[in-house]
């Protein structure tokens, strides 16, 4: 599709600072240093690939934006000198900064010499051009020439206008019938407690701290398999084990789960959200009888009001209305198996592939409702977990994340691998 989705739309907002700032992120670990000339041409297939455009917003009122081919990108860069392994992520997190899917560009490929004599590679694309799915269909394409789903092209901006508002006021008058709606409530605005948070958070005020694990796929297999549960329901029940630990007070962690939703090999973001409701008794059995249910019941908009109405209105009564959808104590994001093209750069193979999302320019005075992100993908033999704190109070440092994540990964009986 050549015009902006509901979503796309949600993820466009919150580059202008309304919602969190979501950027994803691809990472590429080897054990040798990747010439620049192989990344360089890596650089110019992402280039003219599905992620060279950018958003072009209609004048005709209710016309939704539409996207535009743009190869204009930012050149790949490779740091002169060495950084400290132990910094690889700090590095990464910087490479959010600047991106801008409107006014272009919405991607960028960098790298980092290792002192280890490795090299980091990451691909950082904002959330409105791409879903984590789509962006590794993207890299896919750029490594492999795996063939992607064509665009679908759109209506002119006057058919397409017309056809939002027949969508929009007919929506709406069914929905009506049934009574006037509630208006949804939008989650409360956290703040940081503790002095201690503020010391702590990175330089620019970042609210957020990552980490990496890597899993062997036959242990993970084996815990899922003796706990009567499956890979996704394991997943879930350690962020949520991790986040009690942490100190949470609740005794249900409401659980946020993207669900793939493509059809073919598209570029886009092509999901929808379910959520579980994971209490202290749940394990992973039961928590995969409640994911299976869930993936039957997709979030929607209130009232049966046409989720459509978004697109039709100003950003912020949008932002106002959409503000914190989605958004849940933990989001679990199982992104899958990712394709075997990315386990080598060339003639390089890679030591790990991880994929996550981060928080450029998030502020201490305005953290989401999520206080703990995960993401999972499977590669070959292994288990990639990318862990990213959003509560300071609570997980205020990369350590402090780390260690609960390894007493939980040790409690499981799971042997681990940190970056």
């Amino acid at each position: 599709m050549d015009r902006l989705s509901v979503l796309d739309e949600i993820f466009l907002r919150s580059h202008r600072g309304m919602g969190t700032p979501i950027v994803l992120q691809g990472l590429w670990r080897t054990a040798e240093p990747v010439h620049p000339a192989l990344l360089w041409r890596v650089h110019r297939d992402l280039r003219g690939g599905p992620l060279g455009r950018r958003v072009v917003r209609s004048r005709v009122p209710g016309a939704r934006p539409r996207w535009q081919r743009n190869e204009s990108a930012y050149p790949f860069t490779m740091t002169t000198e060495p950084i400290p392994v132990a910094t690889v992520l700090d590095w990464a997190d910087r490479q959010g900064e600047d991106l801008d899917p409107e006014t272009g560009p919405g991607w960028r490929l960098s790298a980092a010499r290792l002192d280890d004599g490795g090299c980091l590679v990451a691909l950082t694309c904002s959330h409105a051009l791409a879903d984590g799915r789509a962006l590794t269909l993207a890299i896919d394409n750029a490594l492999s020439g795996t063939p992607l789903a064509a665009p679908v092209a759109g209506h002119s901006d006057w058919a397409d206008a017309r056809h939002m508002w027949a969508t929009v006021l007919a929506g709406t008058a069914r929905a009506l019938r049934r009574g006037i709606p509630e208006r949804p409530t939008a989650p409360a605005a956290r703040k940081v407690l503790s002095s201690a948070a503020n010391a702590t958070a990175v330089p620019g005020g970042s609210a957020t701290c990552g980490s990496v694990f890597e899993i062997p796929a036959r242990d993970w297999n084996r815990v899922a398999v003796t706990q009567a549960g499956t890979a996704n329901s394991v997943f879930v029940y350690l962020i949520a084990k991790m986040l009690w630990s942490s100190g949470f007070r609740g005794d249900t962690i409401a659980a946020s789960l993207p669900v793939d939703t493509r059809d073919e090999p598209r570029v886009d973001n092509d999901m929808s959200m379910t959520e579980v409701a994971v209490t202290r008794d749940d394990t992973p059995a039961s928590l995969r009888r409640k994911a299976r249910a869930a993936y039957e019941h997709r979030m929607t908009s209130p009232g049966g009001i046409p989720e459509e109405i978004l697109q039709v209105m100003p950003d912020r009564w949008a932002y106002r209305l959409a503000r914190g959808a989605g958004e849940r104590d933990i989001l679990c994001s199982n992104i899958g198996n990712l394709p075997e093209s990315l386990l080598a750069l060339g003639p390089h193979a890679c030591t790990g592939v991880a994929a996550r999302a981060i928080h450029p320019g998030l502020r201490l005075d305005g953290l989401p409702r999520t206080r703990l992100s995960g993401y999972l993908t499977r590669i070959a033999d292994t288990y990639t977990l990318s862990l990213v704190g959003l509560d300071p109070d609570a997980i205020p440092t990369t350590a402090a994340l780390t260690a609960l994540a390894e007493a939980e990964l040790s409690a499981l009986g799971l042997r681990y691998l940190r970056w």
